[in-house]
């Protein structure tokens, strides 16, 4: 994770510090300007548009647009939702009480104080405006509706899963949990594709090139996700892979990906309340995501997905997610394969059943 401070409270300081002072209406326009059209990327020596470096996409903005609400914030609400996150993190640092009454019993307890989480401090800014979600088509800003096969594999693998308690087998834990690979905790996986969020923390990636090849590292589980550049040479399609078969080649400024071949346990993470994994939305094998990365300024590279899967959902869709560029160093995320804390868990769900408790299924 990467401490940043604020964006809000850095320009607050330099505008202190700096004597000088600005309305209301010039902050605003501050926030709200746009890319120029015209800005030209550096370049890597043997010419391509450079990419590299450390990038996060941590954002406050929700995958799916809440219904009812236009495409766009007002700058009233993008302060109400920043100071609302700023107001939550300081509860979250506060001390905890000695003499507080146990806590009653419930499900899970969390993990993690909140100094280790970053959710982020702001709205996802897109060209200056302020998005309600990420997901910009279909209009409304929401997944699609399933189409009558697509809808079938959901409910099917909802009835298989029901069988099983949280904590019958160690393959019913997330991979995320047993340290294998990033996935099913965030929306879509951290590397896709498409690439989102966590929604916890560790939302950073770095970009390294060559004159062949793009490769983005994850902090998260340090996945890797490797882009050949060139004609493609698909795999065949029974051959499905952790993060697909990706393919780029470069249209003017933007690295153009092209994805197919994902693996079948892969999908779209529909989040139950509280942020704990429900259902999945799993594709079909004719899967295909586009993927546009576009570096639009000096710290800023926009990335934009559309899926077009036409046995899973009733038409394509498609988002933008802008990754905000950051200098300092990522530490290694220690986390290894055959976790040691998974016994501990399995053994602590065998001691409640043997106690008369009640492993609750995944529903």
């Amino acid at each position: 994770m990467i401490p940043r401070t604020p964006k809000l409270l850095i320009l607050a300081l330099a505008v202190v510090s700096m004597g000088l002072l600005f309305s209301v209406d010039a902050l605003a326009q501050d926030r709200s300007s746009r890319w120029d059209p015209d800005w030209d990327p550096p370049r890597t020596a043997w010419g391509h548009p450079d990419l590299q470096g450390n990038w996060s996409n941590v954002t406050l903005t929700p995958f799916e647009r809440p219904q009812g609400t236009g495409p766009v914030y007002t700058w009233a609400q993008v302060d109400s939702i920043a100071g609302r996150e700023g107001a939550r993190v300081d509860r979250g640092f506060e001390a905890s009480d000695p003499n507080r009454a146990a806590p009653r019993v419930t499900g899970s307890v969390g993990g993690y104080n909140e100094v280790y989480f970053d959710r982020g401090d702001g709205v996802a800014m897109v060209d200056g405006e302020p998005r309600t979600s990420l997901i910009t088509w279909p209009a409304d800003g929401r997944i699609p509706a399933l189409s009558a096969e697509g809808q079938k594999r959901k409910d099917d693998y909802d009835e298989f899963r029901s069988q099983f308690a949280l904590y019958d087998h160690p393959e019913l834990r997330p991979l995320a949990e047993r340290c294998i690979i990033y996935y099913g905790s965030s929306t879509t996986g951290v590397l896709g594709s498409p690439m989102t969020p966590t929604r916890a923390y560790n939302n950073n990636l770095t970009i390294v090139q060559n004159a062949d090849h793009v490769l983005i590292r994850s902090e998260m589980i340090h996945d890797v996700r490797i882009i050949r550049l060139g004609e493609p040479d698909e795999l065949p399609k029974d051959m499905r892979v952790w993060f697909g078969d990706a393919w780029g080649h470069w249209e003017g400024n933007t690295l153009v990906v092209e994805t197919t071949n994902q693996h079948p346990d892969q999908g779209i993470s529909l989040r139950r309340p509280g942020g704990v994994s429900g259902s999945m939305i799993r594709h079909s094998e004719d899967l295909r995501v586009l993927e546009r990365f576009t570096r639009v300024d000096d710290d800023t590279i926009l990335y934009e997905f559309e899926i077009d899967d036409p046995r899973t959902y009733s038409e394509p869709w498609g988002g933008q997610i802008p990754w905000e560029r950051f200098d300092q160093e990522i530490l290694e995320y220690a986390c290894h394969e055959g976790n040691y804390a998974l016994s501990n868990i399995l053994s602590g769900a065998r001691y409640q059943e043997r106690q008369g408790g009640v492993n609750q299924p995944d529903a």
